[in-house]
């Protein structure tokens, strides 16, 4: 985000003899509960240490806290020899950006006192990105299974400070609906600097996001340092050094970076440096972006460049791309580039096609991905089906389109069991320059119409697939580079990640309007 930060509102109803001493803390299963109601936040009465204070409200943050039990009392604001603490040391990081944002101090592993604020981590079982926040007594305990579930409690104690000065008494339990909530950036149509980058990802973790995509290469440009084969790289690039730095500070915000080789179309960038490898018909002409598949060098550079990247990003997953091969999109493909044919039939028998041909080299680079120790990722018109070769189970289809050759209903790939990811074109798709008729999507359209299980169009599959919904980014692609300037782009998706945010922790009807939804937004934003 921007380096700015606005002063914390100041003032709860009463204010507290003692300094408030902010502790987070993992709190057992058992010390208490709320409601859950569709999803929205909501409360129940519990008992109160006074009957001086009102029960206490929900923290309004975004995306919104799924459960809170009120309480009666002052509620947790910082005081002048507030800190932090933790009950684990694993926890420094956190408790240290934590205190850096509350211009606060950090005390290290030390007993949290009277308005201090403790982070722990819980001993039981659950979902590493749950919490439970408690707030009472001058302090707040934070805790959870997993250090990104008391990441995320510190983010939810940020967000109630900017929005109302204090973080309300009670005890907070939050866990997100979908594990895979992101956003992904088309670095190769369109530079991006490193800085510009960066300022995404301490936005995304703000709103609980998990998961950066790049794009690094694509026909326009291939936008990423290279050993193995720097004859492919854009003059405006990233280096590797700005990559690592990019990475290291995802790592330390909860952020997997997933970087994504795209093949066997979309390798323009590519093949300028390797004219030998472009796929040709038998006339001669070249097909933009793809690369021959019957040319054994055209599988060893992409494994270089994918075994390369892997490396580098170490997250658990690696994008393989295999969208738009220009070879499927003739009427007969065989008699098109019968070199293609040829060795499909050669590989995989008699009756191979060429679709077989791109299925199975969407089995390779996974394969290449897999030995790597990532789960590969593909986009859902590079899985075609009738044919000899059938894409593996184990690659998760990142679901865009219904429109292009070979896509088929979402509901074909969930049927089959796959897993999928939502990227939908209709509500997800920030194209620069609004080509083939894309329009820049608000945050009022998601918020009020998208959820994770509409991965077509606007219409929802069955509930009954949930669980193979692992939920969605939000994806600006920059066809046209110049449409925007690097600050429009990030004005322009700003309250669209708060919508995607808000859906994928909690998929429910959200509770607030969209226009309060928006001041919200404006509220809880540390830059105001």
């Amino acid at each position: 985000m921007s380096p700015s930060r606005g002063t914390l509102v100041a003032g709860a109803a009463v204010a507290v003899a003692a300094a408030v001493t902010l502790t987070l803390v993992v709190w057992p299963d058992d010390s208490g509960s709320g409601t859950r109601n569709g999803g929205a936040a909501s409360a129940r009465t519990s008992p109160s240490p006074s009957r001086s204070y009102p029960l206490s409200t929900t923290p309004r943050t975004i995306p919104a806290v799924r459960e809170h039990t009120p309480a009666r009392g002052p509620g947790w604001k910082p005081a002048g020899n507030s800190t932090v603490v933790v009950a684990d040391p694993e926890l420094a990081d956190e408790a240290k950006l934590l205190a850096k944002e509350l211009k606060i101090s950090y005390r290290g592993e030390k007993s949290p006192r009277e308005g201090d604020v403790e982070l722990a981590l819980s001993a039981g079982k659950g979902d590493p990105e749950s919490y439970t926040m408690k707030t009472a007594g001058g302090r707040v305990t934070i805790s959870g299974p997993g250090q990104a579930g008391v990441f995320y409690g510190t983010r939810t104690l940020k967000q109630s400070l900017n929005a109302d000065g204090t973080v309300p008494e009670g005890v907070v339990r939050d866990t997100p609906d979908r594990p895979q909530r992101g956003f992904n950036l088309d670095i190769a149509r369109k530079y991006y600097s490193a800085d510009w980058i960066e300022d995404r990802l301490r936005e995304m973790a703000d709103l609980k996001l998990n998961q950066l995509g790049l794009h690094l290469s694509d026909d326009q440009a291939f936008r990423i340092e290279s050993d193995t084969h720097p004859e492919v790289v854009s003059d405006e690039h990233l280096s590797k050094a700005e990559v690592r730095r990019i990475v290291k500070l995802a790592q330390s915000l909860h952020i997997t970076v997933v970087g994504e080789i795209d093949s066997p179309g979309h390798l323009g960038a590519v093949l300028r440096a390797h004219p030998d490898l472009q796929l040709r018909n038998t006339q001669g002409v070249a097909r933009q972006g793809a690369i021959d598949i019957s040319e054994p060098e055209s599988a060893q550079i992409v494994d270089d460049l994918l075994n390369e990247y892997a490396e580098l990003l170490p997250g658990a997953w690696f994008h393989v791309g295999a969208d738009e091969y220009q070879a499927l999109t003739v009427s007969s493909p065989q008699a098109s580039y019968p070199q293609l044919a040829a060795a499909a039939r050669e590989k995989y028998g008699a009756d191979a096609t060429v679709q077989d041909l791109a299925e199975g080299w969407l089995n390779d680079r996974a394969a290449v991905i897999r030995k790597a120790q990532k789960i590969p990722k593909a986009w859902n018109d590079g899985f075609f089906s009738g044919g000899s070769v059938t894409a593996d189970k184990g690659i998760e289809v990142e679901y865009w389109t219904g429109k292009e050759i070979g896509a088929r209903p979402p509901q074909d790939y969930l049927a089959e069991g796959r897993k999928v990811v939502n990227l939908n074109d209709e509500f997800l798709y920030y194209v620069l320059g609004e080509p083939n008729d894309f329009v820049y999507p608000t945050g009022k359209r998601i918020y009020e119409q998208w959820t994770p299980f509409v991965l077509r169009g606007t219409e929802p599959v069955a509930e009954r697939y949930s669980k193979q919904i692992l939920g969605g980014r939000f994806a600006v692609w920059s066809d046209f580079p110049n449409a925007q300037t690097q600050e429009q782009v990030a004005a322009g998706i700003r309250m669209p990640l708060n919508a995607v945010s808000q859906k994928l922790w909690d998929p429910g009807t959200p509770e607030l309007t969209w226009a309060d939804f928006k001041s919200l937004a404006d509220e809880v934003d540390s830059v105001n």
